[in-house]
């Protein structure tokens, strides 16, 4: 039986919930913006994209562009709680839904369109739904595999509504550049340009041995693409991590030895909370430092016992921090737990390991009880820093499930 892929796309998902919530704001051009100093547009409406406003822009940059520009500071839970909403309406037609990003989401309708009308029937109820309840548009693309459900959504933007059958895929894919397939980067367009390869028809027709010889072994997977196969599977159930990390770019740029170790504990703290919630540990600490011209580097260190105590990463964190020698301030700092092995829970013998697994419980229950960081360790006393930038990549479950505020 052959796939019927839905791929849905929030348009403009951040700023039409901002629109929506502010009717003053609608038509006009705003861009939803963090928090911090050092702030970039996340995402622009469609009347800021009329003006060349890109994601990714500082505001200055942004308001050369668009001098009548609004900025609107993101709202987390607001775009968190939509999308876990938005996945309650995709399960009244399909229980095979995979949320891709928190404004993506995947459904394989294969085995229940025909209870429901049909693919489009079923991306016009989703559509109509969507807009009577959030008042908010997406755009529905439907295909046999999940390249083109995506090509089919991009194609469409906004508010729109494509079937790409696979009879049609061959003259779909003909004209279009690389760059517009799911997956192709700018780099790889630019190799694949090099071999005179510039359109997905002509990918589909170059020749494997040449495609090897550039890419390896992923040349066979390109040239499917170019004919629009692709044999990536629905992932309804969050697959073991390879890692757990988190970033932060700081609010100003730091030199204080004091502030950097501060600062690095929240992160050990974050990182060691989530592996501890989804009963992970990790061989291998890792930490990353940007300076403020963008050089960014990082170093491991690995333990040896997998742990996902706060200290232990700290502590790991720390030897590494002090193996480096600071040419400048500090822009960004990240720590990362990897090599990463279930946790069995088990007891420990020797009584101060014991008794350190259960303060961190009890730590980690105060603050799913009563938010994050009610409480903490004495070190991080400090300011409360603005809440960042939601990452696209956040899920409605499992380890990327992070909690926004």
């Amino acid at each position: 039986m052959e796939k019927i892929i839905l791929c849905i796309d929030m348009d403009a998902f951040f700023a039409s919930v901002e629109q929506q919530v502010n009717p003053r704001l609608r038509g006009k051009p705003i861009a939803v913006i963090g928090s911090g100093a050092r702030t970039v547009v996340t995402t622009r409406s469609y009347e800021a994209r009329k003006y060349g406003v890109k994601t990714g822009m500082n505001i200055y940059e942004a308001r050369q562009l668009c001098p009548h520009l609004i900025l609107v500071v993101g709202d987390n839970e607001k775009y968190t709680h939509t999308c876990i909403e938005l996945e309650k309406v995709y399960r009244r037609f399909t229980p095979d839904v995979e949320v891709y990003s928190i404004d993506e989401a995947f459904l394989d309708i294969t085995t229940t369109h025909h209870l429901f009308g049909g693919p489009v029937a079923i991306g016009a109820e989703i559509k109509k739904c969507i807009r009577e309840v959030f008042g908010i548009s997406c755009t529905v693309g439907i295909a046999p595999t999940f390249l083109l459900a995506k090509l089919a959504s991009d194609l469409s933007k906004p508010d729109g509504l494509r079937w790409i059958r696979a009879m049609d895929a061959p003259s779909v894919l003909e004209d279009i550049p690389v760059k517009e397939l799911w997956g192709i980067g700018s780099r790889t367009a630019e190799n694949l340009a090099s071999l005179g390869i510039r359109t997905c028809g002509e990918l589909g027709r170059a020749p494997v041995s040449l495609l090897r010889n550039r890419f390896g072994i992923i040349g066979e997977t390109l040239k499917d693409m170019g004919r629009g196969l692709c044999n990536r599977s629905l992932v309804t159930r969050e697959e073991d991590p390879k890692s757990i990390g988190h970033s932060i770019t700081l609010p100003r740029d730091i030199m204080d030895r004091k502030e950097i170790e501060s600062t690095l504990l929240k992160l050990c703290e974050m990182v060691g909370r989530r592996a501890r919630k989804y009963g992970f540990m990790g061989r291998t600490v890792s930490l990353t430092l940007r300076y403020p011209d963008f050089e960014t580097f990082t170093r491991q260190n690995t333990l040896s016992c997998p742990t996902n105590d706060t200290r232990s990463i700290y502590d790991r964190s720390l030897e590494i921090l002090n193996g480096v020698r600071l040419r400048d301030s500090v822009r960004l700092l990240g720590v990362c737990l990897s090599h990463l092995v279930q946790d069995r829970d088990q007891m420990y013998l020797l009584a101060d390991v014991e008794k350190q697994r259960s303060l961190l419980r009890a730590m980690d229950a105060i603050n799913d009880k009563y938010g994050e960081f009610k409480i903490m360790h004495a070190s991080y006393l400090k300011q409360a820093e603005p809440p960042g930038v939601i990452s696209p990549a956040w899920r409605t479950s499992g380890v990327k499930n992070i909690k926004v505020k």
